[in-house]
């Protein structure tokens, strides 16, 4: 356990509400970092973050909150964001979107991911109302009194399919995964003011609005044609692994897994990911996690995971396998050690999988054969 006074990282594996609220201000008051995770997660997951956290030891002075996050290789890695970022970014986004004397925030997104917890946060830092839902539900959201609230595309088609009048919001924060062109069209054209942004666990959450960087925020391309970003609200590094923080911090920037480019009048334009992460519905699946798991059903022999364009989800984790399962099968399978949004939405079986002339795996050809 962590020496007496010292700061402390305390864990909180529940719901958006009353009681995670409580749990926070009481950590926090006591000057105490939080670690939001996932109460829906399997036992095995939440403690393979745990072991890679330790919260019986003690946090750096500046950490306010750590921010569970994975990079290309799957392994946790937890983001640290301090008390000024954190405000950095609250008050960035009323600077950009504005504030009414009527603003009413409405929070319908887990609380262990930054997006989610953000709503959270502006709403108590600049003392701006909040109706919180334990989970999104379509009825429910349909009748809230509120004018701003966060979304993920997934939602946002849910919203729209069942007719749901978004143009009582002032403003929508969209955001988890790019936004399909004609999904905007048919959100702006229905009278929601949607405002797309980009930004991550290390940034606080969202730090470009509509392609522009917040006041504050400094993006370039980089040689290699990777995003790099530099603002007060950029973490501090990652919980005790100085190895990945020199690696992702050079210099003051935050050296990203995005491929993008900066136009005319700082313009900020996102064209993919130079990693294996798939975002679908507004979650980050590793790809070569749920290969892992997939390749131990007792009928798979080899397996490979990637994501393809979906105009729901924005990407949709497809199985290509060597073997015979059923889809429903190998979700159930999968469902004992990965979270829900990492499980299969369609499986293809091929007699091998493509390979280069290496023995690598031809990642090109996997994603042909799934669609």
């Amino acid at each position: 356990m962590p020496a007496a006074g010292s700061r402390q990282l305390v864990s909180l594996a529940m719901p958006p509400g009353e009681d995670f609220l409580a749990a926070f201000d009481e950590a926090w008051d006591a000057d105490h970092a939080v670690l939001p995770l996932d109460p829906a997660a399997p036992r095995a997951a939440q403690e393979r973050l745990l072991a890679a956290m330790r919260p019986d030891e003690p946090v750096d002075d500046d950490v306010a909150l750590v921010i569970a996050t994975s990079g290309s290789t799957g392994e946790p890695k937890g983001a640290q964001l301090s008390h000024v970022a954190i405000e950095a970014s609250s008050r960035a986004t009323h600077d950009r979107i504005g504030r009414e004397p009527d603003d009413v925030w409405l929070a319908c997104l887990p609380w262990h991911h930054v997006g989610g917890l953000q709503v959270m946060l502006r709403s108590r830092l600049l003392d701006i109302p909040l109706i919180v839902h334990e989970r999104f539900d379509v009825e429910r959201f349909r009748y809230a009194e509120a004018t701003l609230t966060s979304l993920v595309p997934t939602q946002l088609v849910s919203l729209l399919d069942a007719g749901v009048d978004l143009g009582r919001f002032r403003a929508i924060l969209l955001g988890g995964a790019a936004a399909p062109a004609d999904l905007l069209e048919r959100a702006r054209s229905a009278g929601a003011r949607v405002v797309t942004t980009y930004g991550m666990s290390e940034t606080s959450g969202g730090c470009v609005y509509d392609g522009r960087p917040l006041d504050g925020v400094e993006i370039r391309s980089l040689d290699d044609g990777r995003l790099a970003i530099r603002g007060p609200m950029l973490m501090s590094g990652y919980r005790l692994r100085p190895d990945l923080t020199a690696e992702a911090l050079v210099d003051g920037w935050l050296v990203t897994n995005d491929l993008g480019q900066v136009g005319a009048g700082g313009r900020v334009v996102v064209s993919g990911r130079a990693d294996d992460v798939i975002i679908t519905g507004g979650e980050n699946v590793v790809a070569d996690d749920v290969a892992a798991v997939v390749a131990r059903h007792p009928a798979v022999s080899e397996a490979a995971v990637v994501g393809v364009p979906d105009d729901r989800w924005g990407q949709r984790v497809v199985a290509v396998v060597v073997g015979e399962v059923t889809l429903e099968d190998l979700r159930d399978w999968c469902s004992m050690s990965l979270p829900r949004a990492a499980l299969p939405r369609a499986v293809v079986a091929v007699a091998a999988l493509p390979r280069l002339s290496t023995g690598k795996l031809d990642r090109l050809a996997v994603r042909g054969l799934a669609g």
